[in-house]
């Protein structure tokens, strides 16, 4: 499926920030690029100024390529689903379809560590672009996170590495993407609005690895099945991480010390000063550090990062204390087991904000995390009603209208001593544009108590 870019006719579907820089980097490259968005002209009308004078032609509102056959190539945005339309129609009839982190790769003059996953990708890529920095390495540091990988391969400095994060959206469109070192950190149900089942989810994961090499290393998850199950199959060297059990290699947490096992070695990290909080998040520092190590990052530059790194926001950030009571923003986590996971982080008694757009998984795993954690569960969203439902009345719940009636009920819930934790397990559109801006909503909120 090799494409000669130079001369060829290239489709460009959507137009964010990933299309955006993908139509730059094919017309620096000699393409003849098209580009096509379903939204109306006045919501793009910036990137438009910028592609125009780059491309043969635009067509926004809807009005795309029902025969897509006569392109070279066609590079979707990730958010495109594959599952009608132009991208559909390439598909079917033969035509090459690249991912953007497919595209950048057969560009790009250094490798690749790559990190996906469920939960804990953003804040896994950033801490170990901190650490490859307290080295002294040079990391492009970005991907589904930022800044698009291609920005790398169109316009490379003095990296030595690309650390990326991968979504399953970019890895559905993969080829010949094959990174150095691949994290596969968990896997939960999510996206099953776009996936028709858990296993095509998965399968679009398990791309990060597919074409890897002995030469290569993949680490993952020893306590979650589903990785193990797909790392059997991997070609890669492998190394595991482990909250519960010791390792004959890789990382494991005994009292207090993450110990890193490597042949005959074993290093030993503390983390008495460690500045983010959770057993999601200790599993998160655990694949960082076996990455970092492979990478040859030294253990001074990893104890320097992990006593300095605050964690990103809206991953189970504290907001503040009012009358005893601590409020933590977790809206990041827009599926079930990234809000199991920020609920069990606390000992405290926890009033649950939940819900948002239901994105088609099992809430069970919730119903047993708030059986045995939370006191009360308030409900705000288009999911509300369906998570009521599926709580089976656990706990007491309470649908709410608005996220100012939601704080103020979490409010009146909590006594001195609880947690008021938003950890929604939906995405935030039907409300908002974004998992942050629903963030900033509630942190306001509570700042207002």
């Amino acid at each position: 499926m090799d494409v000669q870019i130079a001369g060829a006719r290239v489709l460009v579907m959507g137009l964010g920030v990933t299309g955006l820089e993908v139509t730059k980097f094919l017309a620096t490259h000699g393409a003849q690029v098209y580009v096509q968005d379903d939204a109306p002209e006045e919501v793009l009308r910036e990137h438009l100024a910028q592609v125009h004078p780059l491309v043969e032609e635009v067509r926004v509102g809807g009005a795309g390529w029902v025969d897509p056959t006569g392109f070279d190539l066609v590079v979707p945005s990730p958010g495109v689903a594959p599952d009608g339309g132009t991208l559909k129609a390439a598909l079917d009839g033969g035509v090459p379809v690249w991912s953007e982190i497919e595209l950048a790769f057969r560009f790009l003059r250094v490798p690749i560590i790559a990190i996906t996953g469920s939960n804990g990708k953003s804040t896994t890529t950033t801490m170990l672009g901190k650490m490859l920095a307290a080295d002294g390495r040079r990391a492009f540091v970005g991907g589904n996170l930022g800044t698009p990988l291609v920005v790398c391969a169109g316009a490379p400095k003095d990296e030595e590495v690309a650390v990326v994060e991968v979504s399953s959206f970019q890895l559905e469109h993969v080829h010949a993407f094959r990174p150095r070192i691949a994290l596969l950190l968990n896997l939960c149900e999510d996206h099953l609005d776009r996936y028709r089942s858990f296993q095509a989810y998965v399968a679009a994961k398990a791309q990060i690895f597919a074409r890897q090499t002995p030469e290569d290393l993949l680490i993952a998850n020893a306590e979650d099945p589903h990785v193990m199950a797909l790392a059997a199959r991997a070609r890669a060297r492998r190394r595991f991480f482990s909250l519960t059990r010791s390792l004959p290699e890789g990382i494991f947490h005994r009292n207090g010390w993450l110990i890193c096992r490597e042949g005959k070695d074993e290093e030993r990290f503390g983390l008495e000063s460690l500045q983010i909080t959770g057993a999601h998040n200790l599993e998160n520092v655990m694949a960082v550090i076996l990455a970092a190590r492979a990478w040859g990052v030294s253990p001074a530059a990893i104890r320097e990062t992990l006593a300095k790194f605050r964690g990103l926001r809206h991953r189970l950030e504290r907001v503040r204390e009012v009358d005893g009571v601590s409020y933590y923003d977790d809206s990041k986590a827009t599926n079930v087991g990234a809000a199991v996971r920020s609920i069990e982080s606390f000992a405290r008694p926890v009033v649950l904000i939940a819900g948002g757009k239901d994105k088609g998984g099992d809430y069970g795993p919730l119903r047993e995390a708030v059986a045995r954690h939370v006191k009360s569960v308030v409900l705000v969203g288009e999911a509300a009603a369906r998570i009521k439902k599926e709580l089976g009345g656990v706990v007491r719940t309470i649908p709410v209208e608005s996220y100012a009636d939601a704080v103020a009920t979490a409010h009146r819930e909590a006594e001195p001593g609880d947690v008021v934790l938003l950890a929604p397990a939906c995405s935030s559109f039907d409300m908002f544009k974004s998992y942050a801006e629903r963030g900033e909503h509630f942190a306001a909120l509570v700042r207002t108590l």
